[in-house]
């Protein structure tokens, strides 16, 4: 499964990270590829529409709204927030496999 994390938090600073760094490594150690977007205080890198495109799912793990959440429109989409990220990856990983499946 091909998939596409977006963190972020209130300060975006250290949730943010922590989130897309448990969440990229949980997609890796259940065998999927991961594109990871993190929205912080320093700004963000948006990822490129031919990965947005390919995605089959797309987890949000955010405290605040995600910028130009538009581009993620037509996909399947895990809605959390950075601190569930952290206290549970594999719970959300799980929670995307369902979904593309569906």
């Amino acid at each position: 499964m091909k998939l596409i994390v977006v963190t972020s938090c209130a300060t975006g600073i250290a949730h943010t990270f922590m989130a897309a760094e448990a969440l990229e490594r949980a997609a890796k150690a259940a065998g999927h590829e991961v594109w990871v977007e993190t929205q912080g205080a320093g700004g963000f890198k948006p990822l490129g529409a031919d990965i947005i495109g390919a995605a089959d799912v797309v987890i949000f793990a955010n405290d605040i709204g995600v910028r130009e959440k538009d581009r993620f429109v037509d996909k399947k989409i895990v809605q959390s927030t950075p601190k569930a990220a952290i206290k549970d990856a594999k719970g959300l990983i799980i929670q995307a496999e369902e979904l593309a499946a569906n």
